[in-house]
């Protein structure tokens, strides 16, 4: 069956009765009758809000909670708030805008025990009521905040993760992806990478495509760089670097366009080969900004692994070390080879410069020796044989070592059905072969034999 929604009518309006009263309130509490004041109130909430006289209701319970915050009476504020919303048969609207209205003395309070006080009444009447969601959620972001600045993360990202605000229907959509990305830095400074993994999938990267919300864009980008910093994939990096430079924002400031290419260009290096890097690694290439200036290092390291011609590590360390690391005042290299993480890096684009290496002897060679191999990637012949073993592992490539000669075939053995199945396709091409041979010679055989008759019959 269809669930039924029932919607309440007013049945008394009371907004005259309302408009006089409290005025009246508000002028008993100036003169220091609060209580007074309140308890008039309080009985005419009662009218209205069993009337269902919601924009009454909604004035007296705003007129309630800030009279007490006027008079600084803050337990009773709290006390009353939590009253209010339990009340029977109490109207949506009305709570909401209590909760409001408490939201707003939150952003007005200085001391900071009373507020967060504040902040915990009005979270727990907002918990599980849908209609006063938005505002719950802002209440805790305020309060992760403020647990954030001292010292108590745990207890930060645990507010925060339990909040599913993706589910919130009346949330606009640019202050809920901004929330999301609050979760995933919470996660990510609490080294919670899973986490921060699973929330990353909540955010639709064609969001970003309207240029109001590149600002989102790039700190989704730069959580996601630093996501996968920590997983190592060097090939989705590229990819965040790729759509920060992307960018219009910062294409049009040189030194970020520069900046974020030179990112794009070093972890396409430093990702593992396979077809997308490969793919991926030819597109970049064709940028024109790779000829400007500040790029044409760059753009020759990018060759370098474009082109089937073995690296020399060591020319490539002396011609690029310093540029890459440490760069000068007019073009600075970007963060990727400083510090204990840049040290790693530097080490992961060696291996990628043997890999190469590795893979162009494929093309050139089917059999090699160990010690020739050896020499051509300036490494002893245990790590090259380490390197041999880690490529074939991947399939990046075929090898086999023979250990007694240690001679290195990259020969793929062919399979016998393979070998029959070419075997059969020649002899079938060689008995077409004679085939079109017997038929050209009977021919000849023909126009000859013709021709001599003709002859003969001539004479």
């Amino acid at each position: 069956m269809d669930s039924e929604v029932q919607v309440r009518k007013m049945e008394v309006d009371y907004s005259g009765t309302v408009e006089k009263l409290i005025p009246e309130a508000i002028a008993q509490a100036k003169e220091g009758d609060i209580n007074g004041s309140i308890e008039k109130l309080i009985a005419m909430e009662k009218q209205t809000r069993l009337a269902c006289d919601v924009f009454s209701t909604e004035k007296i319970l705003v007129t309630i909670v800030r009279i007490l915050y006027d008079a600084q009476q803050f337990d009773s504020l709290c006390e009353q708030v939590v009253a209010l919303s339990k009340k029977r048969s109490q109207l949506r609207q009305a709570v909401t805008k209590m909760v409001q209205e408490g939201c707003k003395f939150v952003e007005e309070l200085a001391d900071e025990t009373i507020k967060f006080k504040l902040i915990e009444t009005l979270r727990s009447v907002c918990e599980g009521k849908i209609y006063v969601e938005n505002e719950r959620a802002r209440l805790t972001k305020i309060l992760a905040d403020h647990k954030e600045s001292h010292g108590q993360l745990e207890e930060a990202v645990k507010l925060m993760i339990e909040l599913q605000v993706e589910t919130y229907n009346t949330m606009d959509r640019r202050e809920k992806v901004n929330f999301i990305l609050e979760q995933m830095r919470f996660c990510l400074d609490n080294n919670d990478f899973i986490r921060a993994q699973i929330i990353s999938k909540k955010v639709s990267t064609r969001y970003f495509e309207d240029e109001e919300t590149h600002d989102l864009k790039l700190r989704f980008y730069r959580l996601m760089i630093r996501l996968d910093k920590h997983e190592g994939s060097h090939l989705d990096i590229c990819k965040h670097f790729h759509a920060v430079y992307e960018t219009p924002m910062i294409k049009a400031n040189e030194s970020d366009k520069f900046m974020a290419l030179k990112s794009v260009v070093l972890f396409i290096c430093l990702a593992e080969y396979g077809n997308e890097q490969a793919d991926f690694m030819n597109r970049v290439s064709l940028d024109k900004n790779l000829k400007e200036e500040p790029m044409k290092m760059y753009h020759n390291l990018l060759k370098l692994f474009l082109t089937s011609e073995i690296i020399s590590w060591s020319a490539l360390e002396a011609n690029y070390g310093n540029e890459l690391r440490a760069g000068s005042k007019s073009n600075p290299p970007p963060e990727v080879f400083t510090g204990e993480e840049g040290e790693k890096a530097w080490k992961c684009l060696k291996e990628r410069v043997v890999e190469h290496n590795i893979r162009v002897m494929t093309e050139y060679y089917t059999r090699v020796k160990l010690e020739r191999m050896s020499i051509l990637l300036d490494l002893p012949p245990e790590e090259v044989e380490i390197c041999i073993s880690k490529l074939v592992f991947k399939e990046m490539i075929y090898a086999r070592i023979d250990g007694l000669t240690n001679i290195v075939s990259f020969k793929k053995p062919r399979d016998a059905a393979k070998v029959l199945d070419d075997w059969a396709v020649s002899i079938n091409g060689l008995m077409n072969l004679m085939s079109h041979t017997s038929h050209l010679i009977d021919k000849e055989f023909m126009v000859h034999k013709y021709a001599n008759a003709k002859g003969v019959a001539a004479r």
